[in-house]
């Protein structure tokens, strides 16, 4: 094994074991090429490969910041990807379609220890929960279940919503969202994925589960996608394009 391979093989062990926590910046570089006496090169190897997988993230100016998030359930596929629903129609060639996007839920809470254990975002947080249904040529086929930050993605508003959420955040809030993690799995339908979305007879859905960082490192959104299973294909790039 190269040197490099056991640096990056001790830092992932440690982020896994949360020896570095969630948006915790790791030691400077001159830190870490003394603890693992190595070049810069070797070091920026095995964070560079880090990196790939999701476990770090270089903030300009500030150094290297931990975004890794374990994930709860160990069978699970994690996608690179970040599009909005809007996005997602222009990728497909599906603009022609008549879509559109009804708000049943827009509102404001305070984090407490069962959102803290679905979301990630610490007790005592404010966000937003929004839950919007999806349609296209008037037939439900996606409910979104999204949970946004207060102090990050500030003035949302329910036409926000309805329109595009990521456009407010990158044109009038000037930030940029730089990466997501994916898992994606199938679940038996609910009694409200039956009452809402048209399944055709089919008695479970899609459910996506995305957690998406801006340029900082700080993850502003958590959302749950439950999905009609016949109608989407799931994909991911390795950047979003702005």
């Amino acid at each position: 094994m190269k040197k490099y391979q056991k640096i990056y093989a001790d830092l992932k062990s440690k982020i896994e074991a949360r020896e570095y926590e969630l948006e915790a910046f790791l030691p400077s570089e001159n830190v870490m090429t003394k603890h693992y006496d190595c070049s810069r090169n070797t070091l920026r190897n095995a964070l560079s490969q880090l990196a790939q997988e999701g476990y770090i993230q270089s903030i300009h100016g500030k150094g290297v910041r931990v975004i890794f998030h374990p994930q709860r359930n160990q069978s699970r596929l994690v996608l690179d990807g970040i599009e909005s629903f809007k996005d997602s129609l222009v990728r497909n060639n599906q603009l022609e379609q008549q879509a559109k996007t009804e708000i049943k839920v827009f509102a404001e809470m305070i984090v407490n220890s069962k959102l803290e254990e679905l979301t990630s975002f610490p007790i005592g947080m404010e966000i937003y929960y929004i839950q919007r249904v999806r349609y296209i040529n008037d037939q439900a086929l996606i409910i979104d279940h999204n949970y946004f930050r207060k102090d990050i993605v500030e003035g949302l508003t329910k036409d926000i919503a309805i329109s595009s959420i990521y456009k407010y955040i990158e044109k009038t809030l000037n930030q940029k969202i730089v990466r997501t993690s994916w898992t994606i799995m199938v679940e038996k339908a609910t009694e409200e994925d039956l009452e809402i979305l048209d399944l055709e007879g089919f008695d479970c859905v899609c459910v996506a589960t995305k957690y998406v960082f801006n340029d900082q490192g700080m993850m502003f959104e958590f959302s749950k996608s439950r999905h009609h299973p016949k109608h989407f294909v799931f994909s991911g790039q390795a950047k979003r394009n702005n």
